[in-house]
């Protein structure tokens, strides 16, 4: 079955380019939302499996929208979309739920690329900005408390990879250690900082000073 996907933003040609290019790859686009009060109404109405959602967008923006469905029981899988790379906002989205961040620029393969990491269950952050985003929102007033169980040095080894945007495979790569490995460790690192997904994970880092 394809992956159903709802598409909030404000601009009809920017949700209108995005139906065609995720039509084209097997994508169910199954709604259009043009402010962050039809984005949360359709989720809930129509059930996708990925949000993308759009930050700056009318009587609700992008962030509170998020923050609605991410209190769901069964919320969506959301990956913002954004023109602004560093956006206060889009830390506050990930924070509240979103589980991956995108440029509207990024172009279309890294458009599919993050909605089949979502459906996955994974995230994807433009590679572009992973490192400038993180580094400029990680703040030592947002200094995160070490877990109750400290991480590895392996499991440090993959946070500081995270952090810098590898993916699994590039992990596995660079430690010299197989992919199910890198998934074990990551599944550890997950339970032990409580994160819902790799953004945060690497937002931990930076925010503990893992990665500079």
């Amino acid at each position: 079955m394809s992956t159903r996907v709802l598409l909030a933003d404000d601009q009809e040609m920017v949700r209108t380019g995005f139906r065609l290019i995720l039509s084209a790859e097997g994508f169910d686009v199954v709604g259009e939302a043009g402010t962050g009060v039809d984005a949360v109404r359709l989720a809930r109405e129509l059930r996708p499996d990925v949000v993308l959602m759009d930050i700056r967008m009318p009587e609700l923006d992008g962030l509170e929208a998020t923050r609605q469905l991410g209190a769901d029981l069964q919320p969506p899988r959301i990956v913002v979309v954004t023109t602004f790379d560093l956006d206060e906002y889009v830390y506050g989205a990930l924070r509240a739920g979103a589980c991956g961040f995108l440029l509207k620029d990024a172009g279309p393969r890294l458009l599919v690329e993050a909605v089949r990491a979502a459906a996955a269950g994974d995230a994807l952050v433009s590679p572009s900005v992973t490192v400038r985003l993180l580094e400029h929102l990680a703040r030592p007033a947002r200094r995160a408390a070490a877990p109750a169980d400290p991480l590895s040095p392996r499991e440090l080894d993959v946070v500081r990879a995270v952090a810098r945007g590898r993916t699994n495979a590039e992990i596995a790569a660079e430690l010299f250690v197989s992919l199910s490995t890198v998934k074990t460790h990551l599944a550890n690192v997950h339970t032990k900082l409580a994160a819902r997904n790799r953004v945060e994970v690497a937002a931990w880092a930076w925010e503990n000073g893992l990665v500079g």
